[in-house]
């Protein structure tokens, strides 16, 4: 098959070129519907605990499609912001 190896597996290159892909999707996204700077949208993406899952290719994250991505990613936002709130409650 073309773009693959001999062996039939996906190359390293064609999987950071997916990760890629999908973190653009993603931040295109996330950006329109906040109307925030992509820059910024990315910044805090890749720092994230699923902008990590999505570059560690052992993760299997990568598989899926972006609207799995950024649901995961806004569940973390979520559930940041109400850890936060709560923290705030118990000063």
């Amino acid at each position: 098959m073309p773009g693959m190896n001999q062996s039939g597996e996906i190359t390293r290159e064609q999987k950071d070129f997916a990760v890629d892909a999908l973190t653009s999707m993603v931040i295109d996204d996330l950006s329109v519907q906040r109307k925030e700077n992509p820059d910024k949208i990315l910044s805090d993406f890749i720092s994230s605990k699923t902008g990590q899952l999505l570059y560690d290719e052992s993760s299997g994250l990568w598989k899926n499609g972006p609207c799995y991505i950024e649901d995961l990613y806004r569940e973390e936002l979520e559930k940041g912001s109400r850890e936060a709130s709560a923290d705030q409650t118990t000063l």
